[in-house]
């Protein structure tokens, strides 16, 4: 599936600014688009737009060549897996049933489960590293446990592109690995995976193309390698950083350093006093 916007803008009452300004961007089917950018650049106001949550000022967002506002919801829920920033459980409910919900824009409400439900319910858990936790109450897992049933529940959709709002957020270093292992092994079977993310290393490692927003407008966009670089990092996350070259994946590898008393935003690391 192809996600594609021109121009986006987005407004919030009362902002003295737009949330998102002319942003455009072209994720191929089988490519792994990670969106980064410093709190509040826009990045889950670009998701919930791209999804047709958010009422536009401008521009037009479309998904496999079509508008999504003339998607029905039904059928935009069968094609796309959405993992957003956050969620809460308000009933108990076994992780294997909540994955299942999963399926319920292919089952519907009246619907009896099938074998291809269920197959596609355990190769979900399997997928996340949850299948031990099955049986398990939702309303019991750990932070990481819950985000891995999340995407596990986007994954049981089997849909034909995934996004993400920063899905590794609250995992260990073992799942983090795990979930971005997934995320490319998917994509490169052809899903179309949008990743929201803060994690500039991982995203370095495992993307194809990148975008990074600065106060709601494209910062940079294009390979990891162009979009991380040591100048545009720094103006545009406000502080000096470092990026070199990862000796094991050849992809970027990007640090903090200590920030000089006359260091100012737009100065990159290599201009600074040694």
């Amino acid at each position: 599936m192809r996600i594609t916007a021109e121009d986006l803008t987005v407004r919030y009452p009362g902002a003295s600014r737009p949330a998102l300004d002319a942003v455009s961007l072209d994720v191929p089917a089988g490519c792994l688009f990670s969106v980064l950018g410093p709190n509040g650049s826009g990045k889950s106001s670009l998701v919930r737009a791209l999804l047709g949550v958010l009422p536009l000022a401008s521009g037009v967002a479309r998904l496999e060549g079509r508008r999504v506002d003339e998607w029905k919801r039904v059928e935009l829920a069968r094609s796309v897996g959405v993992v957003s920033q956050s969620e809460s459980i308000a009933f108990p409910l076994t992780v294997s049933d909540f994955v299942g919900m999963g399926r319920y824009p292919h089952v519907g409400p009246l619907s009896v489960e099938t074998e291809k439900d269920r197959a596609a319910v355990r190769a979900a858990l399997a997928a996340c590293d949850i299948e031990p936790l099955a049986l398990r109450n939702v309303t019991t897992l750990s932070g990481g446990e819950f985000q891995r049933a999340r995407i596990a529940r986007a994954l049981a959709q089997e849909p034909s592109a995934l996004v993400l709002d920063e899905p590794t957020s609250s995992l260990d270093i073992r799942h983090q690995m795990a979930i971005l292992e997934l995320l490319r092994r998917s994509a490169d079977d052809g899903m179309t995976v949008l990743l929201v993310t803060h994690s500039l290393d991982l995203a370095a490692q495992f993307s194809d193309r990148m975008l990074l927003l600065a106060e709601g407008r494209v910062a940079q966009q294009g390979t990891p390698s162009e979009v991380l670089r040591e100048e545009v990092l720094s103006d545009v996350y406000g502080w000096p950083l470092s990026v070199s070259t990862d000796p094991d994946s050849g992809a970027p590898r990007v640090a903090p350093v200590r920030r000089p008393p006359s260091w100012v935003p737009g100065s990159s690391r290599r201009d600074l006093p040694q």
